[in-house]
């Protein structure tokens, strides 16, 4: 897997696409004149790992206040950028852009009418009128952007395409591209290039088939942006995570995305280990210890889920390891070539452990293999 070129995006003190590591991002659930609660929840994003907190911005004070609500974040000694999140109001998005360090638009009304679903008659001169209308609402913030060092998130989401796309592509992946290249091609006439490009949709074949194809467009054009990888709405739970790791992970394995939000409704600051992990399984980010074991079966020559909670116990503190637990030696050492250390099943109450696909120490007694697991790894740590 080769990751797609892109150049990179400059965020405050990050840097997204280029050579940058995936980020993971989440968004407050606060009300953005809520200073001290947006504070508190930037923090605990923070904490968990996030790279960028974006908050909603529906009007000029919420976006004046992302001014307060920086200062207060980074007196707290946390520099996590910023990011706005525009609808409807391009003079939002402006004020937006001098107060944080990225701005989300959305080209499904940022100059288009709130969609209501007509059915609307154009011929070509009359949608290249409406496109010069967009061309001239999108240039003054862009210019804004250029004068504060602010980047910009053009983030299409499925369900509020323009009545405008809507009459003339229909709701397909293709509307949903062309919703999103038409901003794009204004970005790169007037040399804006600090842009990060979004395409979501609940529906995972819908997100991963419209980013797809929007790549495809890109490179036909020449463009690098970077890409933001979510399924919207992806709900709680189980569900929720299910959902994000099969969108977000199809693009990952296709070496498409550069940034990341695991949509869950739930405390956002648990949306990052969920986030962290989806980019480990892509083996993009090594963030923690991994640990690769068999399901069991009737061949197990121990308590499989005892035997993993104490390695895991034992050795969850290793980050970028790759850790195998195996129950007999059909499943290791072939089944664990991945792992940089195996622990598996020799005969009853015997263990065998493995440096990769190499036997270091022979039928162990099993009261002892942890122990000896951990001294073989400090060892060669040393």
């Amino acid at each position: 897997m080769n990751r797609r070129i892109t150049h990179e995006v400059r965020v405050g003190n990050i840097g997204i696409g280029g050579d940058n590591p995936v980020r993971v991002q989440s968004m407050c659930t606060t009300s953005t004149m809520d200073t001290e609660g947006c504070v508190r929840q930037i923090l605990a994003i923070a904490k968990a790992g996030g790279e960028l907190v974006r908050l909603t911005t529906q009007g000029v004070r919420e976006a004046e206040n992302l001014g307060e609500i920086r200062r207060r974040v980074r007196e707290a000694g946390c520099d996590v950028p910023l990011v706005a999140d525009v609808h409807f109001n391009p003079r939002v998005a402006e004020v937006a852009a001098r107060n944080c360090e990225k701005v989300r638009i959305n080209p499904g009304n940022y100059v288009d009418a709130a969609r209501q679903f007509k059915h609307l008659e154009y011929t070509d001169e009359e949608y290249q009128a409406e496109l010069q209308k967009i061309e001239d609402r999108l240039v003054p913030f862009l210019d804004i952007c250029k004068e504060c060092h602010t980047a910009v998130r053009i983030g299409v989401n499925h369900g509020s395409l323009s009545d405008r796309i809507m009459s003339r592509y229909g709701d397909t992946p293709e509307g949903i591209v062309e919703s999103c290249m038409e901003f794009l091609r204004i970005c790169m006439k007037h040399n804006f290039l600090d842009v990060v490009v979004s395409i979501k949709a609940s529906n995972t074949v819908i997100m991963v088939e419209s980013v797809r194809l929007l790549v495809k467009a890109m490179d036909a054009e020449g463009m690098t942006f970077p890409l933001h990888l979510g399924v919207t709405e992806a709900g709680e739970g189980e569900d929720g995570r299910i959902k994000s790791a099969v969108g977000i992970g199809a693009l990952l394995i296709d070496g498409i995305g550069d940034t990341i939000r695991v949509s869950l409704s739930e405390a956002p600051e648990k949306e990052i280990p969920v986030a962290y992990t989806l980019l480990q399984a892509a083996r993009l980010r090594f963030t923690k210890t991994e640990y690769i074991s068999c399901p069991g079966c009737g061949r197990t020559l121990f308590d499989l889920q005892g035997t993993i909670a104490k390695v895991k116990a034992a050795t969850s503190h290793l980050t970028g390891l790759k850790i195998a637990v195996m129950g007999c030696i059909v499943n290791g050492p072939g089944e664990m070539a991945d792992a940089d250390y195996g622990y598996v099943g020799a005969a009853r109450g015997k263990v065998s452990l493995y440096r990769g696909k190499q036997c270091v120490e022979m039928n162990i007694p099993e009261e002892q293999a942890v122990d000896k697991l951990l001294e073989i790894i400090n060892k060669d740590k040393q």
